[in-house]
């Protein structure tokens, strides 16, 4: 399978994925109306059709991975972009989780009488349509196609050209499962061109059809959803992630947290980023864990302090503004939670921030203090994931503040709508 490449004139390009737009509306209608039991039948047909082409999924990734290493692609890039047999699995078992997870759609969230008899009720209802740029990921193509369908919604897809052939396979299968199962195939389509312009009209809604953008992605990006979007927006900003090491944490605990937390997946957004230490413990907490960092070949970048407690490279001011998404970690010495909390402010991504401590009063200040989507004591960071908290996987991490915050599942694609139910009143 080759990358699509853009082939038709402008005009052309602009007929067709204005077409999407139509189509996705006409399917999330449909599926909207729908029964949660088709809508999990479809979710489990669409497993089956992804193991079922697991051969020429994992044959398309390959070719992406090569060209991706002809191109001299960072290993990080390519990290994120590879699929093996063992992280397709994955895929597939997250949208399984998606198909054994709640229904949202007709969730009664409030339901009142008034004084006049008017029973008013809130309701959960879909989006619409979702248009999903990503880069990189192929994996993204199959989760954002499941959880919108899991919450009513239709998806428009459009992946990094680096991925192409690996996201034309995934979202192939997803539409082969949609078809077994009675779904319109247009629940989950596309963008088959790799033409920049096709992203710029999504931003701008495809005439109406595209109710919500979202980005996932690095900085670039998302700055260009946000400056170019007509339509709402969730927001996904880079990971720059800290774990902070209060003066009461384990050393122990401190140590399995702070490598996993860094090097479990160097490339994904909740990787650690910056590790800060409490001044009072940083000579017994800091040299066996940069060590222990050294040996699984994370290289150190750190302030004054850190420098003088183990030998590794002085950071700039620049380290501490920087989602490495590789094996680098930039140390900063505090004095106390206070500073830690102030450095987070200043620096962070609003994204994920954890605190190591034994202390249950940093820990509260800490959780209660810190303004990121999600805040964690005595766990990796690396537990921002949409599967971890059992949305059966996530489209992304949401860092804005309205509407969806933190991992994007099934639940955060719905919006309400007020249903009154009366016996003839009338207002007097």
């Amino acid at each position: 399978m080759n990358a699509p490449r853009i082939g038709p004139s402008d005009s052309a390009l602009v007929a067709a994925v204005a077409r999407l737009g139509r189509q996705a509306k006409a399917a999330a209608t449909m599926v909207r109306n729908a029964s949660p039991e088709q809508r999990t039948a479809g979710l489990n047909a669409m497993a089956a059709a992804l193991e079922a082409h697991a051969e020429t999924i994992l044959s398309a990734n390959e070719q992406d991975v090569a060209q991706a290493r002809t191109e001299g692609l960072k290993e990080a890039f390519i990290d994120r972009l590879a699929l093996s047999p063992e992280r397709l699995r994955g895929v597939v078992g997250a949208v399984r989780e998606a198909a054994a997870s709640p229904d949202p759609v007709g969730t009664v969230l409030a339901d009142w009488t008034r004084p006049n008899g008017l029973r008013i009720q809130r309701v959960r209802t879909p989006l619409g349509v979702i248009g999903v740029i990503f880069e990189s990921r192929p994996n993204v193509a199959a989760d954002a196609a499941a959880l919108c369908l899991r919450a009513g919604n239709a998806s428009i897809l459009r992946g990094g050209s680096d991925s192409a052939r690996s996201t034309a396979a995934i979202v192939a299968a997803c539409r082969q499962g949609l078809a077994a199962a009675g779904l319109p195939q247009d629940v989950a389509q596309v963008v088959p061109h790799t033409d920049r312009a096709a992203v710029g009209m999504m931003l701008q809604g495809l005439e109406g059809a595209i109710d919500v953008i979202v980005p996932r992605g690095g900085r670039s990006l998302v700055q260009r959803v946000q400056e170019e979007a007509r339509v709402p927006v969730f927001a996904h900003l880079e990971g720059l992630c800290h774990t902070y090491l209060h003066a009461s944490a384990d050393p122990t605990k401190a140590l399995a947290i702070t490598l996993n937390a860094k090097m479990r997946r160097v490339s994904v957004c909740g990787a650690t980023e910056t590790l800060l230490i409490d001044r009072s413990a940083a000579e017994v907490l800091l040299p066996p864990i940069a060590r222990a960092l050294q040996d699984k070949g994370c290289a150190l970048r750190g302030g004054p302090e850190a420098v003088r407690l183990f030998p590794m490279a002085a950071a700039t001011a620049e380290d501490w503004r920087t989602e490495y998404l590789a094996p680098i970690l930039s140390i900063q010495i505090v004095d106390g939670i206070e500073e830690a909390m102030a450095h987070i402010a200043f620096y962070g991504s609003g994204h994920t921030d954890a605190i190591v401590a034994e202390d249950p009063a940093a820990i509260e200040a800490f959780l209660n203090t810190v303004d990121s989507a999600i805040v964690i004591a005595n766990a990796s960071t690396q537990f921002a994931d949409g599967g971890e908290f059992g949305f059966g996987g996530e489209i992304g991490i949401a860092t804005g503040k309205m509407h969806a915050r933190g991992p994007v599942g099934a639940e955060q694609l719905t919006t309400f709508k007020y249903k009154l139910l009366g016996s003839g009143q009338i207002r007097p």
